[in-house]
């Protein structure tokens, strides 16, 4: 049950995003997406661990020659400064405050979108937002089942060091990527599935699963509750889901 004298952490997807909005509007102490959309499990890890023990130095930034300003590949393109330390210590600062929500939340809600990434391909770098860059830069990657549940056992791992009493809720967002294919898009949904279920398995006693995924799929099929582009929720999808995450 949600609590208002609890604290909560949304990390992930644009579902995260919905939700998280929602609980802030109710009247709930929660922090969401504070350095943008998190899409796969990898971006996650990189956003957690970076949160709770990295420093300045340990941000991938990047000048923007079009733009003439400095940016970060792992946060939002709300980021920016002509000056490297400019924008790097406005980067931090969203990462020092998801650091401490983290180390003093009691649940954090974790929705995986696809186990797709994307890797700069000069050094390997997983990017959380491709930052409206040339294709070239990126070479794209689909993770397998073994490397997502590693990649999410690290995550917990992490986070259960910093605050052993947290909760982990997963959630996989109803959204579908229709560029990737609509049978792509479902193994990579399966992917996921299955590496939450492990999850559930490896931390019985801290981790749990809510079935946003399961609720749009199977009971809202009506394309009266998705968006104009047919692949995000649409608001009354988003009250149903809402109100069967607080019952």
């Amino acid at each position: 049950m949600l609590d208002k004298t609890h604290r909560y952490v949304l990390l992930g997807s644009c579902f995260s995003q919905y939700m998280g909005e929602r609980m802030q509007v109710e009247g709930y102490h929660a922090l969401c997406n504070p350095v943008g959309t998190l899409f796969n499990p990898e971006s996650i890890r990189n956003t957690v661990r970076h949160a709770l023990c990295g420093g300045q130095e340990g941000l991938p930034m990047f000048w923007d020659e079009a733009m003439q300003e400095w940016r970060c590949w792992w946060a939002n393109t709300r980021f920016r400064a002509a000056q490297e330390d400019e924008a790097r210590a406005l980067v931090q600062e969203s990462f020092h405050a998801l650091g401490d929500a983290l180390c003093h939340a009691d649940r954090l809600f974790l929705t995986l979108g696809t186990n797709v990434c994307y890797r700069l391909v000069e050094d390997g770098t997983v990017v959380s937002n491709c930052q409206r860059q040339a294709d070239r830069l990126f070479s794209e990657e689909s993770l397998s089942l073994q490397e997502v549940c590693q990649v999410l056992d690290e995550t917990l791992q992490c986070l259960f060091t910093k605050n052993p009493g947290i909760r982990v809720t997963f959630t996989l967002s109803p959204f579908r990527y229709r560029k990737y294919g609509w049978h792509r898009s479902q193994l990579s949904k399966a992917t996921l599935l299955l590496a939450i279920d492990e999850m559930q398995k490896r931390h019985a006693q801290r981790v749990d699963y809510f079935p946003s995924y399961e609720i749009m799929m199977d009971e809202l099929r009506d394309y009266r509750y998705y968006a104009e582009d047919g692949l995000h929720p649409s608001p009354e999808a988003v009250d149903i889901i809402w109100n069967r995450l607080c019952e």
